[in-house]
């Protein structure tokens, strides 16, 4: 037997006020049901209708930023690894607004200190940059710690792990609106680090620089993922997105 009973009306109602802005009444049942998709069996696992960026297999689907080629990094143990000054790598997927998952690990051998250990750099369009760095008892300037949008709004925590563990990003991205190269509605981010909300729904200024102002410029729509070599051996793995 069914654990919902029969109730009158379960499907919605056709004499309610309508919800301003929507074209709906309030429990309308003429309102069309939301989609099934199937969460994955673990969290951080891809959902039903994720794209998959990175597989742990191979860099099918990654280009190199230097000169278009094949990505240059390597794979081991199912994460991609920066191979130092083969340059940044992008995705060959383009997509604009969008929910992002993102693991990556600092290497578990500490080197150097401040922006100089376990840098790299998850770039949202190839251009809006959310730092990657090994900030465990590492005190950097504040707007370049991890969960930072770079040079313009620290984390409002520092959530890093230990050096060596899996650290994890779920970022929901919504991309500018441009006319030309005007701006009319700027990007805006909200970053969960390891569980914790670091950035909530975070306006951002314009397209990531180093030591200058963020600004705006003439853009596509939609743009590439982009990972950064910073000459760290930054690990990542367990790529996915789903379009918003």
């Amino acid at each position: 037997m069914s654990i919902v009973e029969h109730v009158p009306n379960q499907l919605g109602y056709g004499d309610t006020p309508v919800i301003p802005q929507t074209g709906f009444r309030v429990h309308d049942r003429d309102r069309g049901q939301p989609p099934v998709v199937t969460p994955g069996a673990r969290a951080g696992d891809p959902p039903s209708d994720a794209i998959i960026l990175f597989d742990g297999q191979s860099l099918d689907g990654w280009e190199s930023v230097r000169d278009g080629g094949a990505a240059q990094w390597q794979v081991v143990d199912g994460a991609m690894e920066v191979v130092a000054r083969t340059g940044d790598i992008r995705s060959t997927a383009h997509f604009g607004d969008c929910q992002l998952h993102v693991e990556f690990r600092s290497p578990p051998v500490v080197k150097g200190h401040g922006q100089g250990r376990g840098n790299s750099g998850v770039f949202l369009m190839g251009i809006y940059e959310i730092q990657v760095l090994d900030c465990f008892d590492n005190p950097t300037y504040a707007d370049g710690t991890t969960g930072g949008l770079y040079g313009q709004y620290p984390p409002t925590a520092n959530a890093c792990r230990e050096p060596g563990e899996w650290s994890t990003y779920d970022i929901i991205w919504k991309a500018p609106r441009m006319d030309g190269d005007r701006l009319v509605d700027p990007a805006a981010a909200t970053v969960i680090l390891n569980g914790v909300v670091v950035q909530n729904h975070q306006v951002l200024l314009g397209q990531t620089n180093h030591k200058a102002l963020p600004a705006y410029h003439a853009q596509p729509s939609t743009g590439p993922l982009k990972l950064q070599d910073h000459g760290d051996l930054v690990r990542f793995r367990n790529i996915w997105y789903r379009p918003l």
